[in-house]
């Protein structure tokens, strides 16, 4: 995601439409919410119970005889009254419970919602993302949809009903001026709770970006390690995230300050209400028209009523900053990829191997031309190269062919099947490949090797580790294929992880096989090797061989030679060197 995505959306408004999107979430399990709203109900019930409980016990104590008091003081009543305080306490608990599993698994379905969003997505947009930044998305995203669903449904929806009961109980038993402060204490305490929150909404948003900046900058700098080191820049690094960290620092003290502000006015409107209260329940207690527990009546309902309402308003903040921290894991689930199956495409079976490229010219802009007109066939067990200075356009193909783009103009066929109506998971299943850049997991060698076919078993995994002249290397290291390879395989060296990368395209077993420059980090002895193994693997499959050493290639059946994104010169390697062109002259300075 581009840095200045979130300034795109700072002015605008916070999207509700979430709440919708979290209404499947919150039915799939109708059975444990109606029972936990039926736990809410009764709890309120109960916490309504409570002050008038407490009044009745404090009118019977105020009585002026020591033993009228201990004969007027029904036992029962202080059993009723902890036996209700107990009883909404463990109802509140049970309601918890219930809703736990609600609030878990939409967490789950959301959490792997955006990860299979984000593998669907095209190649173009993990070229640019920032992973740490996504991540923190993701990680508050996630979160905020735990917060939203449990407090929308027991917290704000309960403390309106609260409030309601309160003011009609005050105006039956006490008259309309008790009610009346209520009503203005409570819409004055939400009133600025709006305003204010909607106000210090930005520098929420600003930390959030800042705290997503400086992850990815961490992030960014320690998966570079090594070139940090080789430049000698961990000083410049470390200035780098400490900006970053600067701006973090702003953006929370704004948040911190604008806290306080927010905090100062709902306690000063708390504060002058239940003044306001006490005094005019003190005043009709002076008069005779209340007794002391209609005094502790008020004072415990004030209590009881401006707790849940502070509460209401740390949920009114949490929620806009939980919503604008969703906000970026939303925009991610919006996005839609480039490069997506038709309505109904077909699945490939068993591929025999058959490749045509066909006038196939792609670009990213039209007046710069990747590939122009590329235009060859690869018959079913042939081995096939594509040679070319770099640049030309030879791994442009390999992507082509996987589909991580679309084609700006012609066709590529598998079998006889324009692969624009071949699904995408059918297609890759057919095809096997090397990379030039192999990146490991940070998981064991065995693991690694086993992505390949995550289903092989051991012996299946140990004949590919055979294959791929892995098996020496392998039986040195103290704990063989339990050797953790490191993040992005930092552990192993360049022709081990290629090595690597090919046992685990061995495994996968499928009727096409590319290799990207997949020797180009061997030394000469693993390389005489290695393409030992690959006519190995090779026979009874189509092989694609993008090659830079044209030493590795002589042996193919058909060479394609490329130039500035255009098939210049084809045939074998005799062929090609008598006709003494472009190819000719890269076999000469190479030799």
């Amino acid at each position: 995601m581009r840095p200045s995505h979130f300034n795109d959306f700072q002015n605008k408004k916070i999207n509700y439409q979430v709440f919708g999107q979290m209404l499947p979430y919150l039915f799939e399990f109708k059975l444990r919410v109606g029972l936990a709203l039926m736990c809410l109900v009764l709890a309120k019930i109960a916490g309504v119970s409570l002050p008038f409980v407490l009044k009745h016990i404090v009118d019977n104590l105020n009585i002026s005889d020591v033993q009228a008091q201990m004969l007027a003081v029904p036992l029962g009543l202080l059993i009723a009254y902890g036996g209700i305080r107990f009883l909404n306490t463990i109802i509140g608990e049970v309601r918890d419970t219930l809703f736990g599993r609600v609030t878990e698994r939409a967490m789950r379905r959301m959490g792997l919602q955006v990860f299979e969003h984000l593998h669907a997505l095209d190649i173009d947009f993990h070229l640019s993302r920032q992973t740490g930044g996504i991540a923190r998305d993701i990680d508050r995203g996630t979160s905020g949809i735990s917060f939203l669903m449990r407090f929308l449904v027991f917290n704000i929806g309960p403390t309106l009903l609260e409030i309601a009961i309160v003011t009609g109980l005050f105006f039956y038993h006490y008259g309309w001026p008790f009610a009346l402060v209520i009503v203005v204490a409570v819409s004055a305490y939400v009133g600025y709770s709006v305003l204010a929150t909607e106000w210090r909404t930005q520098y929420v948003r600003q930390a959030a970006k800042a705290d997503s900046s400086s992850s990815t900058r961490a992030i960014d700098s320690l998966l570079n390690y090594e070139t940090v080191k080789y430049f000698n820049n961990e000083a410049y690094e470390a200035s780098r995230y400490d900006t970053a960290l600067a701006d973090w620092e702003q953006a929370k003290r704004k948040n911190r300050l604008s806290l306080f502000v927010l905090n100062a006015g709902q306690a000063f409107v708390i504060a002058t209400a239940m003044t306001l209260m006490m005094v005019m329940a003190g005043y009709d207690v002076a008069k005779g028209n209340m007794t002391i527990g209609d005094f502790v009546l008020v004072n415990a309902f004030m209590m009881q009523l401006f707790m849940p309402l502070n509460f209401l308003g740390f949920v009114y903040r949490e929620i806009k900053g939980s919503l604008a921290n969703i906000e970026h894991m939303f925009e991610l689930l919006k996005r839609q990829p480039k490069v997506v199956d038709v309505e109904k495409p077909f699945d490939l079976p068993l591929a025999s191997g058959r490749i045509e490229f066909k006038s196939v010219d792609f670009y990213y802009q039209p007046e710069r031309k990747i590939l122009n007109q590329v235009s060859f066939n690869v018959e079913p067990g042939q081995k096939v190269a594509i040679v070319g200075e770099s640049g030309s356009g030879k791994s442009t193909l390999v992507k082509l062919l996987f589909r991580f783009y679309s084609l700006s103009g012609g066709q590529i066929l598998v079998d006889g099947l324009d692969i624009s109506q071949i699904s995408m998971q059918s297609l890759r299943k057919q095809i096997a490949i090397v990379p030039q850049d192999t990146v490991l997991f940070n998981d064991t060698l065995l693991e690694n090797i086993r992505y390949g076919r995550p289903d092989a078993n051991d012996d299946e995994v140990a004949q590919a580790i055979k294959m791929a002249h892995l098996d020496n290397f392998i039986n040195k290291l103290p704990k063989g294929t339990d050797t953790l390879v490191g993040e992005r395989g930092l552990k192993l060296s360049g022709g081990e992880k290629q090595r690597v990368a090919i046992a685990r395209a061995i495994l996968k077993g499928s009727p096409v096989l590319v290799f990207d420059e997949a020797t180009s980090a061997l030394d000469s002895e693993s390389e005489k090797a290695i393409l030992q193994a690959f006519k190995a693997v090779a026979k009874g499959h189509t092989s694609l061989v993008i090659a830079h050493r044209l030493s590795t290639i002589t042996d193919a059946d058909h060479i394609i030679v490329m130039k500035s994104g255009e098939v210049v010169e084809q045939g074998n390697h005799q062929a090609l060197l008598s006709k003494d062109g472009y190819y000719a002259q890269m076999w000469r300075l190479q030799q």
